[in-house]
């Protein structure tokens, strides 16, 4: 079985690992993968073709800068002797399971790289004879890549549960972004999710390491001269957490180890696991978990701002900055001429971007008088509308066209 086929065979089984993503998207037609052809690769790699479920495999992921690249996401190998409550891949499970060595999974991404398929690599595993040998085989294929072949584009590193603290400071001088799962926000649900693992021994302790890093280590060493990114990935749904719970993990990491994202990946029952019977997750609790998640990070809220109900999640027929809004700015709106920087990002339709924008254009002498002049900077006016003021008045609303 060749580099594709096994590809082929990993696109039939279910993956927990959510899409690169830097803002929440429900459901935008223009980034689902079955919009790439087949591809045939060239410079002398011969002819493949992907089938339509491994294109599940090939996610585009949005930069920092507003971007996108297609990535393949796959994974080191899918034999796994974890037995995680939820996850498709636990030990015991009856499907048939591919092993790629470093050296086949990195002339199999670059085969798709040259074919103009994929620009980066998300490479994930299941852990095989410990945490410790599943990351040396991710760290032997990022050095293949690296080294041997001179790859010089994107590689998001997965850490084992289990890794030792010279692995990990072999994976930031590769890897453009590394991250380690969390899966449950506290050792009480990771219990009930995945109980062989622990919480702060296994998953938390690469946190620490990265933040020592920084701080004692100059990165001349490591790709491109900066210390990579660091995420993790909840699982939201399967036992019983509550938003609160998730976020206060996630603002605790944010403010102590300098986490780049939190992704909250939505549960799906998978057959032949303990959890199976438990329902999908409502995919809009994802969506407000990550907007609630972008205000802590972004947008200076604290976690005591959000609004949460009874079951102390957030609701889900509102977007919790509007709600914010409503409470507090419908009697107190904004002066968008004279607001400093925190004033402006509680105003719902105004973004980072958009505030260094009007702040820029108010250095150099200019004001705004209209909700129209509101798009040059990115602003959707009829969001930001009822909870601003020009000048002491208050813009005229513009009807919806629709």
């Amino acid at each position: 079985m060749d580099g594709i086929e096994k590809l082929n065979t990993l696109s039939d089984l279910p993956c927990d690992e959510v899409d690169e993503r830097d803002r929440p998207i429900m459901d935008d037609p223009a980034r689902r993968v079955d919009k790439l052809q087949p591809c045939i690769s060239s410079r002398g790699v011969g002819q493949f073709s992907l089938k339509d479920p491994a294109r599940q495999n090939i996610h585009r992921a949005i930069l920092p800068g507003g971007g996108s690249i297609p990535l393949l996401k796959t994974m080191q190998t899918s034999i796994c002797e974890h037995n995680c409550y939820y996850c498709g891949f636990r030990a015991g499970r009856d499907f048939k399971r591919v092993t790629f060595t470093p050296d086949e999974m990195a002339r199999t991404f670059l085969a798709l790289q040259r074919a103009g398929v994929v620009e980066g690599l998300f490479l994930s595993s299941g852990v095989i004879n410990g945490g410790a040998h599943s990351q040396d085989r991710v760290i032997a294929t990022a050095e293949v890549l690296r080294k041997r072949y001179h790859y010089q584009g994107y590689l998001h590193l997965k850490l084992m549960p289990g890794l030792q603290r010279a692995q990990f400071e072999q994976a930031v001088l590769l890897a453009d972004r590394v991250s380690i799962n969390l899966e449950s926000p506290n050792p009480t649900r990771l219990a009930l999710l995945a109980p062989e693992k622990d919480f702060y021994e296994e998953l938390c302790k690469p946190f620490q390491w990265m933040n020592e890093i920084r701080k004692s280590s100059d990165p001349y060493r490591a790709w491109r001269k900066r210390w990579p990114s660091m995420t993790t990935q909840f699982v939201v749904g399967g036992v019983g957490e509550s938003d609160l719970e998730l976020l206060q993990t996630t603002t605790n990491l944010i403010n102590q180890y300098k986490l780049s994202r939190a992704y909250f990946s939505g549960f799906k029952p998978v057959r032949g696991t303990p959890l199976e019977g438990v329902p999908r997750l409502d995919p809009w609790r994802e969506y407000r978990l990550y907007q609630a998640s972008y205000l802590l990070r972004d947008y200076g809220y604290e976690l005591e701002e959000l609004t949460l109900g009874s079951d102390q999640n957030l609701p889900l027929d509102s977007d919790p900055k509007v709600k914010w809004a409503e409470d507090h700015l419908i009697n107190n709106p904004v002066e968008v001429n004279q607001a400093g920087r925190h004033e402006l990002l509680r105003i719902p339709g105004i973004g980072p971007r958009s505030v260094e924008s009007l702040l820029l254009e108010r250095t150099r002498g200019n004001q705004l008088f209209e909700a129209g002049q509101l798009r040059t900077f990115g602003i959707i006016p009829e969001r930001a509308v009822p909870y601003i003021l020009f000048n002491g008045r208050r813009p005229a609303r513009q009807p919806a066209l629709f």
